[in-house]
């Protein structure tokens, strides 16, 4: 895991800029920083800086900028069958001065070129200067678990992992993306993805599962990968429970590779608990888990954390959010969005920098997260919704409705979602995603009008929803913070669920096997048996990694109050100040508008420190 920056094009860069862009992107990589410079055959410069945090072969062989003979690289990410990879090469007579992913990653591209990235699994984003071809090489994985922004100028092409390192090594001030920060603060952290762009003009992202080439002054983009839903109805639901165990435990066994300590965050669902679970049972891995504890009772998942650290004997830290902290809070969240250089997008998010930095104060570099899992498997309470739509003319229709009514319906907090028949009335419905929003528009002065959209993947409603999910809405926002928020704390976090054989397996499940007697992720949790602790695998209650602003600022506080209703603040000019103050007097914000008050706070930050 580590940082790139870099630049392609007719300017130059003195030393000393390249020398500070480089102890910039100290936090993702401080066990190596260095750089090259090469001179294409059309007198262009290419600028190729590294910045390692290491994690496989720790010997100084495996720093980058990596060369061997005419490809040189600056890679961030891990290729987790890298070992497999390098057996295939030796056996075809490849010698290798290295025990490291990287050399793998490039010896590939020496043989097989542009189509190196179909062998791959693992998380990435790579640049590979070719000089024999005079081509630069970039990729980006297939899920966007690892960053790479790009940005145009008038002299060339600047890419990084971060914006930070574009804007000090182009020396160019940026301008806001207004419409960005508009369409976030008013629709949410869902629509971002939703357009290309980030919160800043003139840059913007390399997508997931995308290369680009650099070719005599032509920039050409294309696409590698692309999930797909294609039902297999010729295996029972014991071969798809057999087959999704085999493949989870498969892509356990690839990731726990690690030349330093692993450990697990641990939020007591499912998800992250089968991770660990796994590591431990099947590998016997010595971890150690983390958790952050809210006392709000609608988050708290102690009981759950409890039970399988129990069940799995290892070492457990647990952290409690305090309301106690607010000002620290506060302090935190300020420096967490000036890192990020973007509103944080959720509390979940803010939260989550909390148990990066306790893990990096106990010494580790790697940790494990269950991300995706909703996504490939159901999980959110729409998708019971849309189950039953999907089913609604079959015969198990009635079951499964009384089942929802049994089981799932108590938990449901948003209004919208507790009526059983919302896609029977409308299937493109969507409005839930805005819970409360006929309420937030009252805190605007201007409104925006946008009709939230799905990409069409698939006629099957559930599928083409979780689809979404995956490739726009939330996977790809919480990838990017997950990634900022560990990286701040010099942490690599993996996703074992975004292994590319388990997602391509798990969208040939026929849509009717997922939800099962009131349990969401059905196949997943029946491939845990005698894995998973019994109690959590069947905990029906969908809680979520999150908390509630009530447990994180005290809005009660003279200067927390003083502090977010600064009167000179440019967030005044978007937002009623009136409508604010009357959030503060309330006892209790509801979930909705604890949403809305956060992305207030974060934006009003974000904004002030930008200068805007």
């Amino acid at each position: 895991m580590c940082g790139i920056a870099g630049y392609w094009g007719l300017k130059e860069h003195s030393k000393e800029t390249i020398k500070e862009t480089l102890e910039i992107m100290k936090n993702r990589g401080p066990d190596n920083q260095n750089f090259n410079v090469f001179k294409t055959r059309d007198k262009k410069n290419l600028y190729l800086l590294h910045s390692r945090l290491s994690i496989i072969d720790l010997d100084d062989r495996a720093n980058q900028p990596f060369r061997v003979d005419d490809y040189s690289l600056i890679f961030n990410g891990e290729i987790y069958n890298y070992i497999e990879l390098r057996e295939e090469l030796i056996k075809k007579g490849v010698k290798f001065k290295t025990n490291s992913d990287t050399e793998v990653l490039l010896m590939y591209y020496k043989y097989y070129g542009t189509d190196c990235v179909k062998y791959f699994d693992g998380m990435w984003s790579f640049v590979i200067w070719d000089s024999k071809k005079n081509i630069v090489f970039m990729s980006r994985d297939r899920f966007g678990e690892k960053p790479l922004y790009l940005m145009k100028s008038n002299f060339g092409i600047y890419f990084s992992s971060e914006i930070k390192f574009l804007k000090r090594l182009s020396g160019e001030k940026l301008s806001l993306n207004n419409d960005r920060l508009y369409r976030n603060l008013f629709l949410g952290y869902k629509s971002l993805y939703k357009k290309k762009g980030t919160f800043f003009e003139k840059v913007y992202e390399l997508n997931a599962s995308e290369y680009l080439i650099i070719e005599n002054d032509s920039i050409k983009t294309g696409k590698y990968w692309e999930p797909k839903f294609n039902p297999n109805t010729l295996l029972s639901e014991q071969d798809l429970i057999e087959q999704t165990s085999k493949l989870l435990i498969e892509s356990v066994r690839k990731q726990i590779r690690s030349d330093v300590p692993l450990a697990f965050t641990l939020s007591g669902g499912v998800d992250s608990s089968s991770l660990a679970s796994i590591a431990v049972k099947k590998f016997n891995c010595n971890i150690k888990t983390f958790s952050i504890i809210d006392d709000d009772e609608r988050y708290n998942e102690e009981e759950n954390i409890n039970k399988t650290v129990n069940d799995l004997g290892c070492k457990h830290e647990s952290f409690r959010v305090n309301l106690k902290d607010s000002l620290f809070n506060l302090k935190k969240l300020e420096e967490l969005i000036d890192y990020h250089e973007k509103p944080i997008s959720t509390l979940s998010s803010f939260v989550q920098s909390f148990l990066m930095q306790k893990i990096n104060e106990h010494g580790y570099k790697v940790t494990f997260s269950g991300t995706s899992a909703d996504e490939l498997f159901t999980g959110y309470y729409d998708h019971f919704l849309l189950h039953l739509f999907t089913i609604s003319e079959s015969q198990e229709y009635e079951k499964a409705l009384n089942d929802w009514k049994k089981y799932i319906h108590q938990h449901i907090r948003n209004p919208v979602l507790k009526d059983p028949h919302l896609y029977n009335k409308n299937k493109d419905f969507r409005e839930h995603i805005y819970d409360g929003n006929a309420e937030i528009k009252n805190f605007f002065y201007e409104q925006l009008e946008e009709t939230f959209t799905e990409v069409k993947y698939t006629d099957d409603l559930l599928r083409n929803r979780m689809l979404n999910e995956l490739r726009t809405e939330a996977t790809p926002i919480i990838l990017c913070e997950s990634d900022l928020n560990s990286m701040f704390y010099s942490v690599e976090n993996r996703a074992p669920f975004l292994d590319r054989k388990l997602v391509e397996f798990a969208y040939t499940i026929p849509s009717k096997y997922l939800i099962k007697n009131g349990y969401s992720k059905n196949i997943l949790r029946s491939s845990l048996k005698n894995i998973l602790n019994e109690n959590v695998r069947l905990d029906r209650k969908k809680r979520g990694f999150n908390v509630s602003i009530n447990s994180v600022i005290d809005l009660k506080n003279q200067k927390i109050k003083d502090i977010l209703l600064n009167s000179n603040s440019d967030i005044f000019k978007i937002i009623k100040k009136s409508e604010i103050e009357k959030l503060f007097l309330k006892d209790f914000i509801p979930n909705h508008l604890s949403k809305f008050l956060f992305s207030f706070i974060n934006t009003k930050i974000f904004l002030e420190k930008n200068n805007v």
